[in-house]
């Protein structure tokens, strides 16, 4: 039998993957469960996806190039998105899942991956392979045989679980796409808004991001804070005012996110890639570039081993990753800590954001997918700021106003 590869999940992680390994030949099965509803996301995407993995610009509903952070006492800090080098790619990409994961998803079909529609019910791993139980839409059972199964399945991954991985700490981000007048949807044509506060949200932030016909308004909420979700949801519009003003509910949502990076990702014969294996950035809590980012350095590695797909083989696959991303995960990981840890250091933080190095650092960083060197001058000034910053927000806090 030929050697193949089982995909559980087939959103931008798992397409990516499939198209990796087909372009190196690999026979690929896509198994998934919703093929109609799309992923509950912000979308919000960095131009290096749309380089690195040849996607067309057409997917973008907007290109942002201005963020406006607001604290919890409502200080403003408008921010461009612009690196230290100015070009063409100074810009954050807003799109909808349902169409950037379908067209990632029919590009690997059309290059010869099997699209299943189902649901991983069962999953053994043997000397000899992977047999695989899936249920389809009917709930009638089938069976499938592979040599590797990559789970790329999200944050509450049924092949992690089958695999008998330990749950992982989530949180949940809930959303809702309310349609504006014209004159409303104007506030939005190139600005992203990012609020701070816990009465918005206690361990991240509250966004309204713009899509084509409608904006993204949601927040985030880790472990302990999931119940009061709605009512966070509820003071994030209210903050919002009157900008949504005539709006129309076109679609509430709501998905988790994993709080940490798996210990094991692989095993042998099983990858995790993705919110499966998770990998979503801290204090943005950014996910889509990473799953695919992981799909292709897993399938990269799974090509060059799929004689002895042993655990030991395929752990070249976390070792390149945490070698490339490491310190930027740290670093991310760090700057939730200390950014959002409370409203004093939240007000810190949007006051931080107005140094001018620091946006060219954070945009560098972002745009590339690397960590940026600070000049030595660069990090004097900005410590310098951070500290009369600090100094006044602990001296003299500042009140969160009335919604």
């Amino acid at each position: 039998m030929a050697q193949r590869v089982l995909i559980i999940g087939a959103s931008v992680g798992g397409a990516t993957a499939a198209s990796t390994l087909r372009a190196a030949g690999i026979e690929t099965i896509l198994l998934e469960r919703e093929l109609v509803k799309p992923k509950p996301c912000g979308g919000a995407v960095p131009p290096a996806a749309f380089r690195e993995f040849n996607i067309p610009q057409s997917l973008i509903d907007c290109k942002v190039k201005n963020c406006l952070i607001v604290s919890p006492s409502n200080q403003q800090t408008h921010v461009p998105v612009a690196g230290t080098v100015p070009t063409a790619d100074d810009y954050v990409a807003m799109v909808r899942r349902e169409v950037f994961d379908h067209w990632l998803r029919d590009r690997a079909v059309a290059q010869g991956a099997e699209l299943i529609h189902g649901t991983l019910a069962d999953l053994t791993i043997t000397d000899h392979g992977v047999d695989a139980t899936y249920r389809d839409p009917q709930g009638t059972p089938h069976c499938l045989h592979a040599d590797v199964i990559i789970g790329a399945d999200g944050a509450y991954s049924t092949t992690a679980k089958l695999l008998g991985l330990p749950p992982t700490q989530r949180a949940v981000a809930i959303q809702e796409r309310i349609m504006l007048p014209p004159d409303k949807m104007a506030r939005w044509a190139d600005t992203a808004d990012l609020y701070l506060g816990h009465r918005v949200s206690p361990d991240f932030y509250g966004w309204a991001f713009p899509k084509l016909d409608h904006i993204a308004v949601g927040i985030g909420a880790g472990p302990g804070h999931t119940q009061a979700a709605r009512q966070l949801l509820t003071n994030m519009k209210a903050r919002l005012g009157d900008a949504l003003d005539g709006g129309v509910l076109k679609l509430r949502e709501a998905h988790a996110l994993p709080m940490e990076p798996r210990k094991q990702m692989v095993l042998d014969r099983a990858m995790l890639i993705g919110d499966a294996a998770g990998l979503v950035v801290h204090t943005s809590g950014e996910g889509i570039y990473w799953a695919m980012k992981s799909g292709q350095m897993a399938a990269e590695v799974l090509a060059t081993c799929l004689d002895a797909p042993t655990a030991r083989n395929l752990r070249a696959y976390p070792q390149r990753w945490w070698r490339t991303y490491g310190t930027m995960y740290k670093f991310l990981s760090w700057l939730e800590w200390w950014g959002y840890g409370n409203e004093r250091q939240m007000e810190v933080f949007t006051e931080m954001c107005r140094n001018r190095d620091v946006q060219r650092l954070t945009f560098d960083s972002y745009m590339h997918k690397q960590m940026a060197p600070a000049p030595w001058l660069s990090q004097l000034r900005m410590t310098g700021d951070i500290l009369v910053s600090e100094a006044r927000n602990y001296l003299f806090p500042r009140r969160a106003p009335a919604l």
